[in-house]
């Protein structure tokens, strides 16, 4: 590294202790699922995982202060098997937390937050990602909040019967009166509305019903890459009157637009084969083979801090 590159890590070091990240969005839990059943005996995060995207040495190494794990279910799972998969999802968090004292406290709200940074631990949330994880129930909504989940993103990459997602055909257009119930509800809770996933008619119903500020828990700029799940510019200025929060994604199907027409290439292939690309397994298959023949393009920091840009102007 040269002399000019560490003088600016060393400063971004500075302002990572002064202002530590709270990250939005991280999928652990699930990734824990799938690889080893839940066990941090079998995959243990306090050492290196370089087949994860997060490991306890990169959480630190990063200034993370604050984490929101997502106790993300998919949409295959539907009815009572999403609402119980959702609570092994919570389950895990806690199992996490207790595995871990010495790096992660559970919070529910700012103070707890405060309490464990100054305690030098890594505060750790929850948000549900998918309005399917609560079955068209208010009162599974209620106890998501009791067990601690803070957030809850109205849709995942499929519509729920009372909203749109970003990636399906809209059905509801936007908001159905029971999904403004929801978002009610979640404002009488306290519960932060994630409109990350969702389409932008149901980003706007959201802005239109909201009575507190609202989140983009991972999500990126339309502007600067046109793709379904960023947000257009519209909701953006509606969402700085509302006082809310688009944090910006390092997904890079959403950064990089040369990315994203490589991904639709990848799911093009997906169905030509006669899959589903929107099977996270089949999708990630498909593209390690096509990316034989097909190299995949760097998405860069560069053109997140572009996206950063775009949403602070």
């Amino acid at each position: 590294m040269d002399e000019r590159n560490a003088r600016l890590v060393e400063r971004a070091r500075g302002l990572l202790e002064r202002d530590p990240v709270m990250d939005g969005h991280n999928d652990l839990p699930w990734a824990v699922r799938r690889k080893a059943g839940y066990d941090f005996d079998r995959l243990d995060v306090s050492q290196p995982q370089p087949d994860l995207h997060t490991d306890i040495p990169r959480l630190r190494s990063g200034g993370v202060g604050a984490q929101f794990w997502s106790v993300f279910v998919p949409a295959t799972l539907a009815g009572d098997h999403a609402v119980s998969a959702t609570l092994e999802q919570i389950d895990a968090v806690y199992a996490l937390a207790r595995r871990y004292p010495d790096t992660f406290a559970l919070a529910t709200d700012s103070e707890g937050v405060a309490a464990a940074m100054a305690a030098g631990r890594i505060a750790s949330l929850m948000g549900a990602e998918g309005g399917h994880s609560i079955d068209c129930s208010l009162a599974t909504l209620r106890m998501l909040y009791t067990l601690g989940v803070r957030y809850m993103t109205l849709t995942h990459n499929d519509n729920v019967p009372w909203a749109d997602s970003a990636t399906d055909e809209p059905r509801a257009g936007g908001l159905t009166r029971f999904g403004e119930q929801v978002v009610g509800e979640m404002n009488r809770l306290g519960m932060l509305v994630d409109c990350s996933h969702v389409a932008a008619d149901t980003m706007r119903d959201a802005l239109r019903v909201t009575e507190a500020p609202i989140v983009f828990s991972h999500s990126s700029a339309r502007a600067v890459c046109d793709v379904p799940r960023n947000v257009p510019d519209d909701v953006l200025v509606a969402l700085a009157g509302n006082g809310g929060v688009c944090m910006v994604t390092f997904v890079p199907g959403f950064v990089s637009t040369e990315y994203a027409d490589w991904q639709s290439q990848v799911k093009a292939e997906v169905t030509r084969r006669g899959g589903d690309p929107r099977d996270f397994e089949q999708l990630a298959r498909t593209a390690e083979e096509w990316a034989v023949d097909h190299p995949r393009p760097v998405a860069t920091v560069g053109q997140v801090a572009d996206h950063v840009e775009h949403v602070r102007e």
